[in-house]
């Protein structure tokens, strides 16, 4: 028998009942019924509402990863925002401690700029203001470097001063910049005068005494000297104008075995500020022209003209 004649057709003990398409249409009109009437009466609402009062916990324990990483992320976002914000706050406090330092500063620059400027209409010389750029390398020199120099006018031997009295002298002389040696190196001296008795002395730079001093010269034992005395600048060695401070009598040591007495006094001015004033040596001042002679007055108060000499009038 050829197999394309066998009757392919289930055998009727094998029955199967309704067709697909008539489960599918009968399961769609369910659907629809059972759906137009949850939405009517909310048949499934208490199932529903069973359904997900169980599975909270569930719902719960499926989001902590989800929570923990948005937790993590923003936990590391809000730190980077802190820091940038903590550095951005430390910037700011920085410049403007910085701002109020460079304000006192130059309000003590101010003040002493003041100073300097009332001292210099006080000279009766020409002057001119300097600005202290740093202190020499020599550790065995007591000097300053001043930012002006040949082309501002600057003369070597020069006095420097401030406003508490002499400084020390222009030693040497370059184009722009010129080299102060403070009166406290061992290398200088200055003639002076003891304000109180008006005896004249040599004041010489003693650096061995802590913060720098002064030491008078050749003192005999008996001269009349006490401590709190000024000295003030003689004025006979051509240099500085007399009357300038330049110390103070601190320490008295007269000897038996000595003729001379030690006599010890600390330096009026000190390099404090960054500004000082340059004055010319006394010899190179120059001459005042003789003040004309001011007109007679007659009886009814005219100024009457000086008479001439020879010629006409």
């Amino acid at each position: 028998m050829a197999l394309d004649t066998l009757e392919r057709s289930a055998p009727p003990i094998f029955r199967q009942g309704l067709s697909a398409t008539s489960k599918l249409v009968l399961l769609s009109l369910l659907s629809i019924l059972l759906m137009a009437s949850d939405h009517r009466f909310q048949i499934s609402q208490p199932l529903r509402s069973g359904i997900a009062v169980v599975l909270a916990p569930l719902q719960w324990i499926a989001l902590q990863p989800v929570r923990a990483v948005s937790g993590l992320g923003q936990y590391f976002s809000d730190l980077e925002a802190a820091q940038d914000a903590a550095q951005s706050f430390q910037t700011r406090t920085i410049a403007q401690a910085r701002r109020l330092q460079q304000v006192e500063q130059l309000t003590q620059e101010n003040a002493q700029l003041r100073e300097l400027l009332d001292l210099r209409e006080q000279m009766a010389g020409p002057s001119k203001a300097v600005e202290v750029l740093y202190d020499t390398a020599d550790p065995y020199t007591d000097r300053i470097v001043v930012d002006r120099g040949q082309v501002a006018g600057i003369v070597q031997g020069s006095a420097v001063i401030d406003v508490g009295g002499v400084v020390g002298q222009v030693t040497r002389v370059y184009p722009l910049v010129s080299e102060v040696t403070l009166l406290t190196d061992r290398d200088q001296s200055i003639p002076v005068m003891n304000a109180r008795t008006g005896s004249r002395h040599v004041a010489v730079g003693n650096p061995g005494i802590a913060g720098g001093a002064l030491e008078l010269k050749f003192v005999p034992s008996g001269t009349d000297v006490k401590q709190g005395d000024l000295l003030t600048t003689s004025g006979i060695d051509g240099v500085y104008p007399p009357g300038l401070h330049v110390g103070q009598v601190s320490q008295i040591d007269r000897r038996v075995d000595s003729s001379f007495a030690r006599v010890h006094a600390t330096p009026s001015a000190k390099p404090r500020g960054r500004h000082l004033l340059v004055l010319m040596p006394v010899k190179d001042w120059p001459t005042l022209p003789a003040a004309a002679p001011e007109p007679k007055r007659s009886g009814k108060g005219r100024a009457v003209a000086p008479a001439t000499t020879g010629g006409k009038p």
